[in-house]
């Protein structure tokens, strides 16, 4: 059902020929504009004008990549369901709109025909013609709006019908949307959540070394091996002074001397 929406919305935005690029375009990924236009069989300009046109409704959206090698930029291409549907929808508005207007004006009023020309005036201007026939000279006759006006009101339910078929499309593309985004935003919040515990973490370690360093400490990262140097106080030998050595034997002989004399 939603493909048959997609593909009126193209064709009433951008002309009937551009119909058959709605097989091509996706919905979940971007299309290559060469690629399109090899598939419908136009040239790339011819489908740049297309894609353009869709573009300024928002009907599409697209995206550009550079060629590493040629370096030039190729655009990618993907058609805006959700956007294209509720465009859809004011368009159909806009068409019960005027067909209530036809059934009002055609209940209200009274029209008049030339039956050889098929002109139709209201009345108001075939009483200025003095209801004859301006091309022709024939003179007007009143025409019968009952089988119009059951073709109009035929029209118009058809036309409500189909508003709530594009209406429940609308709502359930809104419900896809609405879990794509919960998606993201799940995802987005975990990106933070993690990126948030590596920032604690980094200053939690950035605060250790703060401290180490601000107590004297030096911190394991200074040491290539990354272990503590400590200082070793120099130690200082002690110098004992020597005391001369006496001479022994010239002792012992005024010891031999003085036991002399007392004998």
């Amino acid at each position: 059902m939603i493909d048959t929406f997609l593909k009126e919305v193209i064709a009433y935005a951008a002309g009937k020929p551009a119909e058959n690029i709605t097989d091509i375009l996706s919905v979940k990924k971007y299309v290559n504009e060469f690629l399109i236009a090899k598939k419908i069989g136009l040239t790339i300009n011819q489908t740049r004008n297309i894609l353009y046109k869709l573009s300024d409704s928002s009907l599409v959206s697209s995206i550009r990549k550079k060629d590493k090698k040629k370096g030039w930029y190729t655009y990618f291409w993907k058609i805006e369901a959700l956007k294209s549907l509720e465009f859809l929808s004011q368009v159909l508005l806009k068409q019960i709109e005027q067909i209530n207007n036809q059934i009002n004006s055609r209940e209200s009023k009274q029209f008049y025909i030339c039956e050889r020309c098929n002109i139709e005036l209201a009345e108001e201007k075939a009483l200025l013609y003095n209801f004859t026939c301006n091309e022709c000279g024939e003179v007007f006759k009143i025409k019968e709006n009952i089988k119009l006006l059951k073709d109009l009101k035929r029209n118009l339910e058809r036309t409500k019908n189909k508003l709530s078929l594009v209406n429940n499309e609308i709502e359930k593309e809104k419900e896809k949307a609405e879990k794509q985004k919960f998606k993201e935003n799940k995802k987005l919040d975990k990106e933070k959540a993690e990126e948030t515990r590596k920032k604690r973490a980094a200053n939690k370690k950035l605060k250790n070394k703060s401290q180490r360093d601000d107590s004297g400490e030096p911190s394991r990262g200074d040491h290539p091996k990354g272990r503590k140097i400590i200082n070793k106080k120099s130690k200082k030998k002690k110098v004992v002074s020597k005391k001369p050595k006496k001479n022994k034997s010239a002792k012992h002989k005024l010891k031999i001397i003085k036991a002399k004399k007392r004998r």
